[in-house]
């Protein structure tokens, strides 16, 4: 599977060790960026990676900043983006089994590399549930992002 990553100057270290882990699973990784520790505004790295992945159903995108909350805000703006921010594993298990999640979000200020690997390991793991009920949850979802959102295609 092809993974879009990108983070700001807080996430950067982590994105490296995330990298190697997703090389190392078999994954094609896609890094925009940043590549120093050098301030840099997230928006710039995480708005880009995240048109990348909704332009692509293969595609996911993991992305890192401070806290993980402002690169899950960038991100679920666009249609057919549905970040979420995980701080266990147990919740980046349930955000795939329940909620079909594409683009996971990590605090690289507030989780350790050792946990931070097994988020993304679990994360990139676990399938969806297809189950009826988490089916209609997510079909409700995708509502809301039609009534609100515009289609990538439909931008000029």
């Amino acid at each position: 599977m092809k993974i879009v990553l990108a983070s700001d100057h807080a996430g950067v270290a982590l994105k490296k060790e995330v990298s190697a882990l997703l090389t190392s699973m078999g994954h094609e990784v896609d890094d925009l960026g940043p590549f120093t520790s050098d301030s840099v505004d997230l928006s710039d790295y995480v708005y880009p990676a995240a048109l990348k992945v909704a332009q692509n159903k293969d595609t996911r995108g993991i992305f890192i900043d401070g806290v993980g909350y402002g690169s899950a805000m960038i991100a679920n703006r666009i249609y057919g983006i549905d970040a979420v921010v995980c701080q266990d594993p147990f919740c980046a298990k349930l955000a795939r089994q329940h909620n079909d999640s594409n683009v996971l979000c990590l605090g690289g200020k507030i989780i350790g590399p050792a946990i931070a690997l097994e988020i993304v390991r679990v994360w990139m793991t676990t399938d969806f549930l297809a189950q009826e009920k988490y089916i209609r949850r997510v079909e409700k979802v995708k509502q809301i992002t039609a009534k609100h959102l515009k289609k990538l295609d439909e931008l000029a």
